[in-house]
């Protein structure tokens, strides 16, 4: 195992088959940085191109299209004090007669929140503007929006949306100590990682968390063999599956079925059983219902799987 340390100096606004920054192995670390969503570096620069650009990607020796990657989350912290977000609420989030009640900027207007951001504390504080919320401090839940691996057939696909290679999923789960497989589609995997949110509630509702610049430390596994057709991930208390599309009846199917497979291949349950244990016990959160494709997640929790064997321990 190797801990790579790398600073980037390019950044990409799609995930796709770039040419790789970094070639790593199985089991080796790498510690770096993300820009914000803007582009603004530690030291509040802008470095790249606005739209979640993606430090990376990654080359992982020996990974090829059927095998999975794990990618373990170790450490994601804000390194800078300033955060933003927008301020509204989405259209496609309220009823449409109450979309013209909001009071929507004047063309070319900007509205932006701002937020003092500190780590030590654990906090993040409304700045501006000044608000009947008072004095807002929140507790600090870093995470990261958007991440994933080149998509299949070469494609490159804007960091705005998501798919089957993961993407802008912006769901707040994806934190310190979780575990997320992502399905392999081209020669290395491709791995990318960005968009750092210090604060987000489900759904990414006003099309932002917090966005801050971030030190980002994660581990690769490689999985070879154990084939996924859709993000998944683990942590302490659950599994679980991520689909992503539009309409969102689309993403509860794709993240139920990746959840159905999981059940069958690594648990030895049938269509009869998993169906049985999920309709009494499954979970579903709420990730992106901003960008082009929504988020679905499904969820097990692993106290009602403790029984069954599992054949791709961790």
């Amino acid at each position: 195992m190797t801990t790579h340390t790398f600073q980037p100096t390019r950044y990409y606004n799609t995930l796709g088959s770039h040419e790789p920054v970094l070639h790593i192995a199985d089991g080796d670390v790498v510690e770096t940085t993300i820009v914000d969503a803007a582009g603004f570096d530690a030291d509040r620069a802008q470095v790249a191109v606005a739209g979640n650009p993606q430090t990376g990607p990654f080359y992982v020796v020996g990974a090829e299209p059927g095998d999975t990657l794990a990618v373990v989350l170790e450490r994601i912290r804000p390194n800078r004090s300033y955060g933003f977000t927008d301020t509204l609420v989405a259209p496609n989030v309220v009823d449409p007669s109450y979309i013209a009640e909001l009071p929507w900027p004047a063309r070319g207007e900007l509205r932006t929140a701002e937020w003092y951001v500190d780590p030590p504390a654990g906090t993040a504080r409304l700045v501006s503007p000044q608000t009947a919320l008072g004095d807002l401090v929140l507790p600090i839940r870093s995470m990261l929006g958007c991440f994933g691996v080149a998509p299949q057939r070469g494609q490159a696909i804007s960091t705005a949306t998501s798919a089957e290679h993961g993407g802008n999923m912006d769901y707040r789960g994806f934190v310190e100590g979780v575990t997320v497989y992502f399905p392999v589609f081209a020669p290395g995997a491709l791995f990318h990682v960005g968009d750092g949110h210090a604060v987000q509630g489900d759904g990414e509702i006003v099309g932002t968390g917090i966005e801050i610049s971030m030190d980002v430390r994660f581990r690769v596994q490689l999985r070879k063999g154990w084939r996924t057709h859709w993000p998944r991930g683990e942590n302490d208390a659950y599994i679980f599956t991520v689909g992503n599309a539009r309409p969102l009846d689309q993403c509860v199917q794709h993240a139920t079925t990746e959840m159905l497979r999981w059940l069958h291949d690594d648990y030895g349950l049938d269509a009869m059983a998993a169906s049985i244990l999920m309709g009494q016990t499954v979970e579903y959160d709420l990730g992106n219902i901003f960008d082009p494709a929504y988020t679905m997640v499904c969820k097990m929790p692993k106290s009602i799987l403790a029984g069954l064997p599992r054949r791709h321990p961790d």
